[in-house]
C-alpha cells in the first residue's frame, strides 16, 4: 500500500523528490534539506495521504561521507488508511533542518534527542536543549568518532525543589563509563566494545564500519579479477593435440 504514497509524492512534488526506494518493504523518499518541512507538511495535510501519526525521527552518522555527514529520517503513518512512509534528507555538518514540531508535536522530543546525541540543530525549534545528558556534557555520543575513553566533567548533585530525585550512584553501584580502563579489562581479547577502541587495540573491524566494508569489497573485487584472469588464460591456452600423452 505504501507504494501509493511514493507515487503521490512523486506526482505532486516532482523533482523535489530526489530518490525513492522500497527495499525490504520499507518505502522511502529522499528530499533536500530545504524541502524537509514542506514535504512533511504535505504528508500530513494531503487528503489522499493523511499522515497524522508521527512514529519517530532520528539520525544516522556517516563520518567518512564527503557530501553530507548525516542522514535525518522521519517515519510517519496514516491512522486513516494504514499507509506508512519514511522520509530521508542528507544534512551537512552545521546545517540546520527546519523543525517539524509545529507539524507533529511528537517531533519536539525526537529532535531534542537527535540534537543531544548527534549535535544536529533544528531551525526554529521551541526548546532545543539536551534531553538525555546534562548540560555540561561535552560532545555527542552517537557520532561514530566519539572516543570511548572520553572523560566527561563531573558535576555536583543538584537539589531540585518539589520533585523526588534518586540520589547519585555510590562507588559500589557504578562508575562513569569513560573512567573504566577498557584496555586493561579487555586484555587484548577480540571483543568489540566500539569501532574506536577496536581500532586502537588492533582488533578486527566490524561489518558496520564503513571502512571495513570498503576493505572487504576491495578483497572481493581482487578475487573476482583474479578468477576472471585465470579463466581467460585457460581459454587462451591451446588444447592438447589428439593422441598426445599429456
Amino acid at each position: 500500500m505504501s507504494q501509493a504514497v511514493l507515487d503521490r509524492l512523486s506526482a505532486q512534488l516532482g523533482e523535489r523528490v530526489l530518490e525513492t526506494s522500497d527495499a525490504f518493504g520499507d518505502y522511502e523518499a529522499t528530499v533536500a534539506v530545504k524541502d524537509w518541512a514542506e514535504v512533511a507538511q504535505f504528508l500530513r495535510d494531503d487528503e489522499d495521504l493523511q499522515m497524522d501519526h508521527f512514529i519517530d525521527l532520528t539520525a544516522i552518522d556517516y563520518p567518512e561521507r564527503k557530501s553530507a555527514r548525516f542522514d535525518v529520517t522521519l517515519m510517519v503513518r496514516s491512522s486513516v488508511n494504514g499507509q506508512r512512509i519514511r522520509i530521508r534528507t542528507h544534512v551537512k555538518e552545521g546545517e540546520k533542518p527546519d523543525t517539524l514540531s509545529t507539524i507533529w508535536m511528537g517531533a519536539n522530543w525526537a529532535e531534542r534527542e537527535v540534537f543531544d546525541m548527534f549535535g544536529i540543530e533544528f531551525k526554529d525549534h521551541p526548546d532545543l536543549r539536551r534531553i538525555l545528558l546534562y548540560e555540561e556534557f561535552i560532545g555527542h555520543p552517537l557520532r561514530k568518532d566519539y572516543p570511548i575513553d572520553k572523560a566527561q566533567p563531573l558535576v555536583p548533585y543538584r537539589e531540585v525543589a518539589d520533585i523526588v530525585k534518586l540520589p547519585p550512584f555510590g562507588i559500589e553501584e557504578g562508575q562513569p563509563f569513560a573512567r573504566i580502563d577498557w584496555e586493561a579489562r579487555l586484555g587484548g581479547g577480540d571483543h568489540q566494545v566500539s569501532p574506536a577502541i577496536g581500532v586502537q587495540q588492533g582488533q578486527r573491524r566490524t561489518l558496520s564500519d564503513s571502512e571495513a566494508a570498503q576493505q572487504i569489497q576491495e578483497r572481493i573485487d581482487a578475487r573476482m579479477a583474479a578468477e576472471a584472469a585465470a579463466a581467460k588464460a585457460a581459454q587462451a591456452s591451446p588444447a592438447p593435440e589428439e593422441g598426445s600423452k599429456e
